[in-house]
């Protein structure tokens, strides 16, 4: 079995305990029309994790995570999920992009669905399947409602729902949070880490938000230059609930500062 330390997010991870590689790929290079975007870039996510990468726009953060989940394949380099190679091979992880694209002739519940629906399920019993999680993502109420009449938290909500249906066990989250107020933002960090220990889930998170970045993630993988490459690979460690008052601590500053350097 291939291991990797993990830290914080998963069991066990706080005495140090190793977890079982899900996802990870091996020097991915891709370019478009000639321009190279990434370069030689390796990272792995261990199960239960929550490992972030971050970098500046334009460093080829969506273009790995399009190769990650086989929405395109890289010019070298491979992508293994559970010892598989899966290298151009879509829909093997669940992968939730940028906007929420929930479609807007479509009630949540239905939106939630979708992804059941493209599985086979019965449209009957898909929605029972999915009306089963309203509650746990805080959507109760809003089964019947439509995309536009829900705030952008709630409908980052239902956006997430529906691609932990697709598959919830590994997920790739391209900035599911950037477009919220501060005070969203945060309750929505709570919420999500609380999801994630209770499902055990694995994800690859997409962010420019350093804060953001050392709040949720047991790994941070830093990505600069261009082509992107990956310049620093740190592993948070912290004993403690991290909550708004971690943010004033000398841990919290001490990690910022480090990334900062690397970015920078």
């Amino acid at each position: 079995m291939t291991t990797c330390l993990s830290n914080a997010g998963a069991a066990g991870a706080a005495n140090g305990e190793q977890g079982e590689r899900v996802l990870w790929c091996e020097r991915l290079t891709k370019s478009y029309e000639g321009e190279p975007i990434i370069e030689e870039i390796s990272v792995e996510l261990c199960r239960g994790q929550l490992v972030s990468v971050l970098g500046a726009s334009g460093t080829g953060k969506t273009t790995l995570f399009n190769s990650l989940s086989g929405l395109e394949e890289p010019d070298s380099g491979r992508v293994f999920l559970r010892g598989e190679d899966v290298t151009g091979k879509p829909g093997r992880v669940s992968y939730m992009q940028q906007k929420d694209l929930l479609l807007p002739f479509r009630t949540i519940l239905d939106n939630t669905c979708v992804p059941l629906l493209l599985r086979g399920v019965e449209r009957k019993k898909a929605r029972e399947q999915a009306r089963e999680f309203f509650g746990e993502f805080g959507l109760s109420g809003c089964e019947d409602k439509y995309p536009s009449q829900l705030s952008g938290g709630m409908r980052q909500r239902a956006a997430l729902l529906r691609s932990y249906l697709f598959q919830g066990e590994i997920m790739l989250l391209d900035e599911p949070f950037s477009a919220l107020d501060a005070i969203t933002k945060s309750s929505m960090h709570q919420w999500y880490k609380s999801v994630c220990r209770k499902h055990g889930t694995s994800a690859f998170l997409i962010t420019h938000d350093i804060d953001e970045a050392i709040l949720l993630s047991d790994r941070i993988y830093v990505i600069a230059g261009v082509p992107g490459k990956i310049c620093a690979d740190i592993r948070i460690q912290s004993s403690g609930e991290r909550d708004s008052e971690f943010t004033m601590s000398e841990t919290f500053i001490g990690y910022k500062r480090q990334i900062l350097s690397h970015i920078r």
